[in-house]
């Protein structure tokens, strides 16, 4: 295992969790749904306990994402995270408001009312897709820093990196194209949380509604997604030459693709996938396995872009302040001890993943049902 290898294993693994994260935001896509979908307070309740089965995968694996990135590549970690931390203070907070919620709103006596509490869960299911998306498009679009690892040595400031206006990464929202993938991943998530419901619900008054709401969703979808498809493979990249020097590269990304064809092969083969998912499930009333089409699909689909945007000398996180500043996989990364440590580390992931399956199937055994929620002694 050599440097260059572990680098570039640690980014495939971070990425892997990126384009999980993407594909379980269904739960903030189905809580953005609630009062669009849910006409009545029982119907609410049990959208809310289908969701509420799965929050904490979602949860865990944003804190996993950080974790990840913090031993990985530990100058991106304190270049977004602790330059851009306006942007990811609100994010957090949007969780914290779902934590409070799936924890309170059935409580007796809560001083906020259960209605209250529903409305947190769908703050969270907007601003959280939102941004995040927003936050996966300044990896093509740029960021305002500045990295001076001279700075490492000041015994009056050791600050590596910081950002280049007092903005703290609410910067990224003037750029329009941030939006364009911030609104894709929002609706993108709005459909997978349809075709969740579809697939752990069962009521003959909100599935018909799910498949019609499925549509609404997937028309601005695609077009926010190929709108930011087009201009990733038409805008200029940043390249890494042979000296690590950054140079801007005209259609860089659509070279990467070009040049890593298993990749892009993957990347089609996600977007097939999530159409398959939403147009049988509008097609047919009775199928109900789209969510695992789609879902599939959409980790394919992250994954290859994270990819794209690491792999083949291209700088991951580029800086719209200083161009050599950018983040590649060589300067930011941790030592190659530490690298090689977690390595052997990672090898435990199967068994995790494993767990996870098996929780996942016990909890999906059967579609959940009004009687049921209403038979359960604990409900959210």
């Amino acid at each position: 295992m050599t440097y260059v290898f572990l680098q570039q294993y640690w980014w495939f693994l971070i990425s892997l969790l990126g384009a999980l994260l993407v594909f379980l935001l269904f739960v903030q896509g189905g809580n953005s749904l609630l009062f669009a979908l849910g006409k009545t307070a029982d119907l609410r309740t049990l959208m809310v306990n289908s969701t509420g089965r799965k929050w904490e995968f979602t949860f865990t694996t944003l804190v996993t994402f950080g974790g990840a990135f913090f031993a990985s590549f530990p100058l991106f970690y304190s270049t977004s995270f602790g330059g851009a931390y306006w942007l990811w203070m609100i994010i957090l907070f949007t969780f914290v408001l779902q934590a409070v919620s799936y924890e309170f709103q059935s409580k007796i006596g809560n001083l906020l009312g259960k209605k209250t509490y529903q409305r947190f869960l769908v703050i969270n299911g907007w601003v959280a897709p939102f941004l995040l998306g927003g936050v996966v498009a300044t990896f093509f679009t740029g960021s305002n820093f500045i990295v001076d690892k001279g700075n490492m040595g000041s015994e009056v400031m050791p600050v590596v990196s910081s950002w280049a206006n007092a903005s703290h990464g609410l910067d990224a929202l003037l750029n329009p194209w941030n939006w364009v993938l911030g609104l894709a991943v929002l609706f993108l998530s709005r459909l997978l949380g349809n075709l969740y419901f579809i697939n752990t619900i069962e009521d003959d008054e909100l599935i018909p509604r799910c498949r019609r709401k499925l549509l609404i969703d997937t028309v601005p979808f695609l077009l926010f997604f190929l709108t930011f498809m087009g201009y990733v493979l038409l805008a200029e990249g940043y390249a890494v030459d042979a000296q690590g020097i950054i140079v801007l590269e005209s259609q860089k990304y659509l070279h990467n693709f070009l040049s890593m064809p298993l990749l892009s092969a993957l990347f089609l083969a996600g977007v097939m996938g999530v159409l398959f998912g939403i147009l049988k499930s509008m097609v047919s009333k009775t199928y109900k396995y789209g969510i695992w089409f789609a879902g599939i699909g959409t980790v394919w689909v992250v994954l290859s872009l994270f990819l794209v945007v690491g792999y083949h000398h291209t700088a991951y996180y580029p800086s719209t302040a200083d161009l050599q500043s950018s983040l590649t996989l060589s300067n930011s990364c941790s030592s190659e001890f530490t690298l090689r440590t977690m390595a052997y580390v990672s090898m435990l992931i199967p068994f995790v993943l494993a767990y996870i399956c098996y929780a996942w199937s016990m909890l999906n055994k059967k579609q959940i049902t009004m009687d049921e929620v209403k038979k359960e002694e604990e409900v959210y």
